[in-house]
């Protein structure tokens, strides 16, 4: 389903992606309040990355700093649009509450914060088209992000996932509003975002740790994950 266009590959030839689908989830909201067991799980989680990490040493962190140096080869200042599982480390260092929105998104913001790889999550019966393209954006072209106002002008420099309808997410950092998980959502196409230096494995440890916490709070049943 997923496909990395030929001038992404020759810019960055070791950029990998892990990619699973599941099927047959159900979603249930969290914004006022998680059952039990994935309230524990969050409380686990931020406390081990209280432990683990400092917010002064967080942007030294080697596969933070991965990222970071990503993002500056592709023109992007990381300190304003940081890559998705650091931003989740940094909420929670800087004492903010972990985001509640529903069990699938928690689980996977869980999944990413303690893997340290950005997660991306789509509902896959929303995309166009029969497949997703990485691809640098084009000038002037549009993009929506979950929880924005209005959509912003892309300048060009960006990677992007893309279907036919246009960008679904600004990689490894927003997704789109337009694909996002909500309670009517039943399958789901998880993509763990690699960058030149992140290795295979670690990307595949990373997507089958998001498939567990996935099937564990909302059923369904995963596919293989597959290396891009």
């Amino acid at each position: 389903m997923i496909e990395i266009a030929p001038e992404v590959r020759e810019r960055f030839p070791t950029l990998r992606l892990a990619v699973v689908e599941v099927s047959g989830v159900s979603v249930r909201s969290t914004r006022r309040g998680r059952p039990e067991e994935l309230e524990e799980l969050v409380e686990e989680a931020v406390e081990e990355v209280r432990k683990s990490y400092e917010l002064a040493t967080l942007k030294d962190v080697p596969l933070f700093r991965t990222y970071r140096d990503f993002f500056w080869r592709l023109g992007i200042d990381p300190t304003k649009d940081r890559p998705s599982a650091e931003a989740l480390v940094r909420r929670v260092l800087s004492g903010k509450p972990f985001p509640a929105i529903n069990d699938l998104v928690d689980a996977y913001n869980v999944a990413s914060m303690r893997s340290g790889i950005p997660i991306a999550t789509f509902d896959a019966d929303a995309i166009i088209g029969p497949r997703v393209e990485l691809r640098f954006a084009r000038e002037g072209e549009l993009f929506l992000g979950i929880g924005m106002e209005k959509p912003v002008r892309l300048s060009g420099r960006e990677l992007v996932l893309a279907d036919g309808g246009g960008p679904i997410a600004v990689y490894p950092h927003r997704d789109s509003d337009r694909t996002k998980v909500t309670e009517r959502t039943t399958h789901v196409l998880v993509v763990a975002c690699g960058a030149p230096g992140v290795g295979e494995e670690k990307l595949v440890e990373a997507a089958e740790l998001t498939v567990e916490y996935i099937v564990k709070f909302c059923g369904g049943a995963p596919g293989p994950v597959k290396l891009i």
